[in-house]
């Protein structure tokens, strides 16, 4: 298909939007596409719906078409509007649209990668760290990244869940006073009603010893229509810190980066954590324009994940090598703000451990030559 020669990324955007909004026999209105509900109402789930906006590809055809067999499909149409049509190697498209290779069971493949079901305390309250829950608050994301680590528990369409399990959770919280921060995820916290976020953030606000209260996000990317000025007062309210998902700098588009306003002009403290991706951001340029857009943003880099080894995403995971060769290419080369920690979750539980290239060449007594970020090396000697 030629392009006209007027044809842009927002012309596409634009067309991408008309069209989506015709596969459920309406047209587009500026005013729907700006509501949340409206998007979560009409995310794209099925093959039909997918191989009349995409030139698919075999393998997108196949996953698509066998994708209930492993994990759930959604897309929200903002997300959607932000995909290539005609190129299957998208990286828009790579995170959220199945692929036959799903479907493979690679060695070293894990339904539980984190170990979260072992440190499960509770229903839906996991305590692997110290002072530190991860408390899964619901099932439901607004879209679906193919290499959730979640992916044996999230899509199950339940946003009703969490008050069954929730009087437990506080019992236990109350009980064990060394806990200070409790991280809510799930699913996505952030697809509750502002009333029932703002009821489950109070409820763990009143224990006294939970000093720290995180919440993991990916909304901010996948439906920014969502953050609005009266959640962002709920969040300000409980003084709430937001951990954000983004993976590709072509994700950052105006919606968002309005978004990431309404948050930090209402104080709201906005990390990021990213996944290394085959095929999506596995290439220093990018992580580079990734990282900087969002701080220009106000949202701090914090952590690049080694992609946890779930079932069905051998294709999308890199060597550690390859990362240890990207964090490389990073320190130095940007702000040390936009530069994020790189880290393995730890398979079975293990926690977080971060990794760098690395930096100490040799250490006899006082002396240490270091390794800098141009690959200079430098002698240090410690006070005698």
């Amino acid at each position: 298909m030629n392009q006209p020669a007027t044809w842009s990324p927002a012309a596409q955007a634009l067309s991408l939007r008309q069209r989506i909004a015709a596969l459920f026999g309406q047209e587009y209105d500026e005013t729907l596409w700006a509501d949340w509900r409206w998007q979560m109402r009409h995310r794209l789930q099925r093959l039909e719906q997918f191989e009349q906006l995409l030139e698919l590809s075999p393998k997108e055809r196949t996953g698509l078409a066998r994708a209930g067999q492993r994990f759930a499909v959604a897309v929200t149409p903002h997300f959607a509007a932000l995909m290539d049509p005609r190129d299957p190697s998208c990286p828009i498209r790579r995170q959220v649209i199945p692929r036959e290779e799903e479907l493979v069971t690679a060695p070293g493949d894990m339904l539980d990668p984190c170990g979260e079901e072992t440190h499960e305390v509770v229903p839906g309250l996991v305590h692997r760290y110290p002072d530190r829950v991860l408390l899964l608050a619901t099932d439901v994301c607004a879209a679906y990244c193919r290499y959730c680590t979640r992916s044996r528990l999230v899509s199950q369409g339940d946003l009703e869940a969490l008050p069954l399990r929730l009087a437990p959770i506080l019992e236990y919280l109350r009980q064990h006073t060394e806990v200070r921060d409790v991280l809510i995820s799930g699913g996505d916290p952030l697809l509750f009603s502002d009333e029932k976020l703002d009821a489950l953030l109070a409820a763990i606000r009143s224990i006294p010893h939970v000093e720290f209260l995180r919440l993991g996000t990916r909304v901010v990317g996948f439906l920014p229509q969502r953050i609005t000025p009266s959640l962002a007062a709920i969040l300000r309210k409980h003084r709430v810190w937001l951990s954000l998902h983004f993976s590709h700098p072509k994700e950052l588009v105006p919606e968002v980066a309005a978004a990431c306003d309404t948050l930090a002009d209402a104080g709201i403290p906005l990390g990021s954590q990213t996944v290394l991706l085959a095929g999506v951001n596995d290439d220093a340029a990018t992580l580079r324009e990734l990282f900087v857009g969002l701080l220009r943003l106000r949202v701090r880099p914090y952590y690049l994940y080694q992609c946890d080894p779930v079932v069905g995403t051998s294709h999308l995971r890199t060597p550690i090598a390859k990362g240890l060769e990207l964090m490389g290419q990073l320190r130095g080369f940007i702000t040390g703000y936009a530069v994020p920690t790189y880290v393995v979750d730890a398979p079975g539980g293990g926690g977080k451990i971060p990794l760098q290239p690395e930096t100490i060449v040799a250490h006899q007594g006082d002396t240490w030559v270091l390794r800098n970020w141009a690959g200079k090396l430098v002698t240090y000697r410690d006070p005698s």
